[in-house]
């Protein structure tokens, strides 16, 4: 049992930075892996990256490799997505997510908004 709740989003100018994180509550959380996701208006939600249970295994789509960086704190139940040399297409609203071993993504937090400014 797992839940999940985003923060960090905002209004930034395009090449500045943001973190974002995730506050997920439940014990369970770290041997769970976690997932950040986004979806802009008039458009399908798209995977941006993703970690292990460790942290210690990252992938990342291949229009922010380089510039994000997906990270967790287990002891304090936080993940993590450092954004960098933000662009105008970056603009969505970002999801965490999480998955037990093997299996598909079960939770799912409500979304923050990153908005990037030209």
């Amino acid at each position: 049992q797992v839940q999940l709740v985003e923060s960090g989003g905002g209004l930034v100018q395009a090449g500045g930075s943001l973190r974002l994180s995730c506050a997920a509550s439940g014990r369970t959380f770290s041997s769970y892996g976690v997932g950040w996701f986004r979806q802009a208006p008039g458009k399908e939600r798209e995977f941006v990256a993703a970690c292990n249970w460790s942290g210690g295994s990252t992938t990342y789509a291949d229009s922010v490799k380089g510039r994000f960086t997906i990270s967790r704190d287990n002891a304090k139940n936080r993940a993590y997505l450092q954004m960098h040399s933000l662009k105008p297409e970056d603009t969505a609203v970002y999801y965490c997510a999480a998955k037990p071993g093997r299996a598909g993504y079960d939770y799912w937090g409500q979304g923050t908004q990153v908005t990037v400014a030209s």
